[in-house]
């Protein structure tokens, strides 16, 4: 298979594209299949370490963060086929080879902390470079490491690298400050090989934790209570292997959802878990924007200008932090005054210079943006600050007048597989620089 990873790893499909040009003022139309779900995969990626054994993964988009987590398992000496047509990838840890994790995968992708716990539960040890991402704030791991410190966990800071050492991890009963996702997917594969069972109060109830439970599970743990505050975890012996089909990406399909109602389209959303887009279906019709829903599609239907609106983001089930940037595109064309208030990350206004840049209307008070809608934005030349304020630029370059060029498209890359080809499927004029 030419465009497998088993033959050509370092290679990522667009690689050398370093622009896009959009010409906007054309509604969406169509339908589309939401890919896997990005956030879901790579928590999943990283606890294929707890066993030996064989895991087939189904759904799992092609992404740089995907393929960056690979290179990372393979350093590791995880045996990993990925499949580009058919999105399954099979993953084997056979053998732990080294558990350190260098600087070099680590830097790009904050989600490279996900295999402390497993490493610490597996082999007693794991030494990782601090992780990068992107620069939306200052998203600490001090509720990984104090919830593996309660399980016996020990680490030192040396030459930029975590050093973690555990003999064996304890079960334990962990509060949890703030229901940080990545602190409860971390505790959550750490206490699937501890001894004894586990609580985790304040978890994350995100659905990428509810998928993660469900993959523990078919290794052989007891997960109880995902998706709640409160989880609990039976630990196994000897974890097994198996198959498993990540769930559908919420954040892909709130980005097409949002486009949709930017452009005025009519854009029919297939391979979607309704119940997970709640808040955002809401958000999107109190603008006046109309969703048709069933359990497993949406259909976005947008007609004429949407209505200003107040937002404030939320752990889930509120409105995803991850939707924020691509929700102030569409509110700089509602009409009236809309409020923003980001309550999740400090920095996730870097993408509002380049919305100006088009002609945006945005003022920011602190953690809160006050956005004042136009009939119309302009093209511009802008930058892709990070994954989702790139996706929002492009957003609204759909629905600007005349042609925007984007820069730094890898930030959008990272968290959407093949996404210009799929809006233009939907008829958006995109073109590769």
């Amino acid at each position: 298979m030419p465009d497998s990873w088993n033959i050509k790893l370092s290679s990522a499909g667009g690689v050398g594209v370093s622009v896009i040009l959009v010409e906007g003022g054309v509604p969406l139309m169509g339908k589309v299949r939401i890919k896997g779900a990005k956030n879901a995969v790579l928590p999943i990626m990283a606890a294929s370490l707890l066993s030996a054994e064989k895991v087939v993964l189904e759904e799992v988009p092609d992404l740089e963060d995907v393929r960056t987590m690979s290179r990372l398992l393979r350093h590791l000496g995880v045996e990993v086929f990925y499949d580009c047509s058919s999105e399954r990838l099979v993953l084997q840890a056979r053998r732990i080879m080294t558990c350190t994790a260098p600087y070099g995968p680590v830097r790009r992708m904050r989600a490279s902390i996900l295999i402390i716990g497993p490493l610490l539960a597996r082999m007693g040890r794991a030494r990782i470079s601090l992780p990068g991402g992107c620069a939306i704030g200052s998203r600490p791991i001090d509720l990984h490491l104090k919830g593996l410190a309660a399980m016996g966990a020990s680490f030192t800071m040396k030459n930029g690298y975590i050093e973690a050492s555990a003999p064996k991890l304890r079960g334990a009963n962990i509060c949890l400050d703030y229901p940080s996702v990545g602190a409860t997917e971390n505790l959550l594969m750490a206490a699937a090989l501890a001894e004894g069972p586990t609580t985790i109060e304040n978890a994350a109830a995100e659905p990428d934790v509810v998928d993660l439970a469900a993959f523990i599970d078919m290794l052989g743990a007891k997960v109880r209570g995902a998706g709640t505050p409160r989880i609990s975890v039976h630990p196994v012996a000897s974890p097994g292997g198996g198959k498993h089909r990540v769930i559908p990406d919420r954040i892909e399909a709130g980005t097409l959802m949002v486009a949709a109602a930017i452009t005025g389209g009519d854009v029919l959303l297939e391979n979607v878990i309704s119940r997970h887009l709640t808040a955002v279906t809401a958000k999107l019709r109190e603008c006046g924007v109309h969703v048709d829903e069933s359990p497993d599609s949406l259909r976005v239907v947008a007609r004429g200008r949407s209505r200003a609106v107040e937002l404030k983001t939320m752990p889930y089930p509120g409105f995803p932090t991850d939707l924020q940037p691509q929700f102030m595109a569409l509110l700089s064309l509602a009409r009236g005054t809309s409020v923003i208030a980001e309550t999740v990350f400090e920095r996730r206004y870097l993408h509002v210079p380049s919305l100006q840049r088009m002609g945006a209307r945005i003022h920011l008070e602190g953690r809160s943006a006050i956005i004042t809608g136009l009939p119309a934005l302009q093209g511009a030349t802008v930058h892709a600050p990070d994954l989702r304020g790139g996706a929002a630029l492009l957003l609204a370059a759909l629905a600007a007048r005349g042609v925007s060029e984007i820069h730094g498209v890898r930030h959008i890359r990272r968290g959407y597989s093949r996404l210009t080809s799929r809006l233009r499927a939907l008829g958006g004029r995109i073109y590769m620089g």
